[in-house]
């Protein structure tokens, strides 16, 4: 089949990386990744299904209601889809693992402003899949928080197979009990195929039993928690073409699983986490250094609509803006749902990127800094039951400071975790950065062991900071070991002298952290409050987060600097 919209798709991506056509950050990001994935050689590229679901919808499918921006009935008329539509299902679609017939996304976090036509090409896109996957027997969940937000893109789905009259083909039940569309296919009496279409609610405490090859989960704000998401996503199991398809808007609970969610795929598309399975679109205003959305902008209105000009009208949305604008009381619902800014959220204190761009001028090993004239200071956080659980060396060469961490977490209780928390621990585990305790809890004897390691490694570690209220053994195991190990309290006056030195260090580009993903991941967790006389108290943005090797890297750094300044009042009584 002749790749028709590749070069549609191609030059959709290329327009926002060169600023032609108006995007997010992150919308630039995911068109980077295009790119790179494009020149991947893990990867294979193929047009022929991506090419089939985009002619299947816009020939087969019609919209169920609506008006053009232009006031002229939709009822009817064919679904063409927008680039930005065409470039998700070529992205989805397209790339497969090298040399096989497995496709490589597997899961797919679509972020999108109200108004923008999610439902109608949720619910083609599903009728598109359920065909082209009828020969492994595609089973399709349409999943909600609610049964009634399922049922939107089920009756689109309805209304379209009538429209084509193929529904007395179908075995249709909507009733109480089930909303469901099934069909088997036949060829001279033999079964060639079948597919289901079934709307459903994630309710995670009767649906431990799914089995299906394609899920959409629709307005994944309203989820209460991740295990709704999850459980819809396991019954794919079984596939190994599954894919899950999330779909949202913004909502206004930092707290929640939708939320959390959007800040993984953001490490993703910054490259803190890797992911390659997922596939990510996010369309939403940026925000200013102090977290601000100028939501006047008529630019920062098109960021977060992909439809600007198409089913969004530019003017009626400026008007909701002035609105927000001058009722403070409808501003919350115009940033969350035609921005895509989730209000009540905490900003993060810094910049990765900023940490990154220093990171990257630097590319000791640890056997070259092992053989550097450097005095090294340690620091440990350590977890009080089943977390994660920190340690770091941090020194200095010439104007250079460095840090070395470590992590360690309960192999016990990772998967949990991590699937709860969205922490990639088994990705730092596969990198050396982490290692899991064949045990209940982190055993402190391990990193007293890890520190014993480095010493032998030819690092010289002069001092290392540690509250001994927090697990005192830790503390009588470090000075068995034969390291002066020195009583730190965490009092914010104190962890913020080095809060505040390596906030510098990274800004001028002196600060290397040997490319560390937990410590990168950690610093992005980090909300601070500015107090009086420049001090500073830190803690992580939200309790699903963890900032414990970074917070590891402070008590080193407080060392140090201790340490210096006890050298100096030293020279200066010798001198006096």
């Amino acid at each position: 089949m002749k790749p028709t919209n590749y070069d549609l798709v191609v030059e959709y991506a290329r327009s926002i990386i060169e600023g032609r056509k108006i995007a997010c950050r992150e919308k630039i990001q995911e068109c980077e990744r295009f790119f790179r994935d494009l020149e991947n050689p893990a990867y294979d590229f193929d047009c022929k299904d991506p090419e089939f679901v985009i002619r299947f919808i816009e020939t087969c499918v019609s919209h169920k209601e609506g008006e053009s921006i232009n006031g002229e009935p939709l009822l009817g008329k064919p679904l063409l889809l927008e680039p930005w539509e065409k470039f998700i299902v070529y992205n989805l679609l397209g790339f497969r693992l090298n040399g096989t017939k497995e496709r490589r996304f597997k899961e797919a976090f679509l972020f999108i402003a109200r108004k923008n036509g999610k439902t109608p090409f949720a619910a083609a896109l599903a009728l598109a899949l359920s065909f082209l996957e009828r020969r492994s027997g595609s089973r399709i969940y349409i999943a909600g928080a609610a049964l009634k937000q399922a049922r939107q893109a089920f009756d689109h789905i309805f209304f379209n197979l009538d429209q084509m009259g193929e529904l007395r083909e179908f075995r249709v039940l909507d009733n109480n009990a089930e909303h469901s569309i099934s069909r088997t296919f036949y060829n001279r009496g033999r079964v060639t195929g079948s597919l289901r279409i079934e709307a459903l609610a994630a309710n995670p405490d009767k649906q431990d039993s799914l089995v299906s090859n394609i899920q959409i989960c629709d307005e994944l704000h309203a989820y209460k928690s991740a295990k709704q998401y999850n459980v819809i996503k396991e019954s794919g199991k079984a596939y190994s073409n599954r894919l899950c398809i999330g779909i949202t808007t913004g909502g206004d609970n930092p707290t929640g699983f939708c939320y959390q969610r959007l800040q993984y795929c953001k490490r993703v598309l910054n490259r803190t986490c890797p992911d390659e399975q997922l596939f990510i679109f996010i369309c939403k205003a940026d925000e200013d250094v102090n977290g601000d959305v100028d939501y006047t902008s008529a630019v920062e209105q098109e960021k977060a609509n992909p439809n600007y000009g198409v089913s969004i009208r530019p003017t009626e949305i400026m008007d909701d803006a002035i609105q927000a604008q001058n009722d403070p009381q409808q501003r919350k619902d115009f940033l969350a749902k035609r921005l895509n800014i989730f209000t009540s959220a905490m900003k993060a204190y810094f910049d990765v990127e900023e940490f990154r761009r220093s990171d990257a001028k630097y590319e000791w090993t640890l056997e070259q800094l092992a053989k550097l004239p450097i005095k090294w200071y340690g620091g440990a956080d350590l977890s009080k039951l089943h977390d994660l659980t920190t340690a770091a060396l941090y020194g200095t060469y010439g104007e250079v400071d460095i840090i070395i961490p470590h992590c360690w977490f309960p192999i016990t209780a990772a998967h949990k975790k991590a699937d709860e928390d969205n922490i990639p621990l088994f990705g730092w585990k596969d990198d050396g950065w982490l290692t899991m305790s064949n045990a209940p809890t982190v055993n402190h004897a391990e990193v007293v062991n890890w520190f014993k390691q480095m010493r032998s490694k030819g690092f010289t570690i002069t001092e290392v900071g540690h509250d001994r209220k927090f697990c005192r053994e830790y503390f009588i195991g470090m000075r068995s070991a034969g390291f002066k190990i020195t009583d730190q309290p965490q009092y914010f006056y104190k962890k913020s002298e080095g809060f505040r030195h390596i906030e510098v260090k990274a800004k001028n580009g002196l600060l290397y952290y040997c490319h560390s993903a937990p410590f990168e991941y950690c610093v992005q967790n980090v909300h601070a409050i500015e107090k009086t006389d420049d001090m500073i108290q830190y803690d992580k943005i939200e309790p699903e987060q963890r900032i414990d090797v970074f917070d590891a890297s402070v008590f080193a750094c407080v060392r140090m600097l201790e340490s210096l300044e006890r050298s100096r009042q030293a020279t200066k009584w010798l001198e006096g």
